[in-house]
């Protein structure tokens, strides 16, 4: 299995990264955090750290870790505006239980 990400997903990151000016990517990781036991995590990557798996798809790479690849294996992200709210959801097979307010999941 894969990471994967949306044409909608694909089409934000390149925005993001054409305006900042560089970049190899966007890392998708998770970290300790919330309610439910473990947050995403989303930043720009520079320089790839040791262990990085890199996932490309429709012109976009997304770095993981070896340790959040574990939590995100089979994840789809991807980018929807409702209303006047907009940003990346995370489409991961992987989840058990989210908390209320959506900022954090448990495996």
């Amino acid at each position: 299995m894969a990471i994967t990400i949306t044409e909608a997903a694909a089409s934000r990151v390149s925005t993001f990264l054409a305006s900042r000016g560089k970049g190899l990517g966007l890392r998708l990781g998770v970290r300790t955090s919330g309610c439910s036991g473990m947050a995403y995590i989303l930043e720009f990557v520079d320089e790839l750290d040791k262990g990085d798996q890199v996932f490309e798809e429709k012109g976009v790479k997304i770095i993981v870790d070896a340790k959040s690849l574990v939590y995100l294996e089979g994840t789809e992200l991807d980018f929807a505006k409702e209303g006047l709210n907009e940003g990346f959801k995370f489409n991961n097979p992987n989840v058990s239980s989210e908390c209320g307010c959506g900022e954090s999941f448990n495996v």
